[in-house]
């Protein structure tokens, strides 16, 4: 299994970015795909998550509003548009994929895997 995310960059404040995933190795559609963040010295934190349909989505409050996940199921790709970003927005941003939860998680833990991660740098 790989996941491969690119996309990201520099941007000013209030610029916008779009992250992307390509999955191989996977059934893609079995897995709800989520988008994890660490910033330097601080804890992997959840961003958002879309179901395996792409029905279901949710977003952490912190990005609620500004970015928005998407997923290709022909495509095997998940995306992260990302607006109106701030210098908090840095991070390294990762793609993970999960299995098993019967709805969706926010949890890194219910991840089975795991992408090498973008890094997105916001400058003020």
């Amino acid at each position: 299994v790989q996941l491969q995310a690119f996309g990201g960059g520099l941007v000013q404040t209030g610029g916008s970015l779009r992250l992307s995933c390509a999955a191989s190795g996977l059934t893609f559609s079995a897995y709800n795909m989520g988008w994890f963040r660490q910033a330097p010295g601080k804890e992997r934190e959840f961003v958002a998550v879309v179901s395996r349909s792409g029905r279901s989505i949710t977003y952490s409050d912190s990005v609620k509003g500004r970015f928005t996940i998407s997923r290709d199921n022909a495509k095997n790709t998940v995306s992260l548009q990302m607006d109106s970003l701030k210098p908090e927005d840095t991070a390294v941003y990762y793609c993970a994929a999960d299995r098993y939860t019967s709805g969706s998680s926010a949890h890194a833990r219910e991840y089975d895997y795991w992408g090498q991660g973008t890094q997105v740098t916001v400058s003020s």
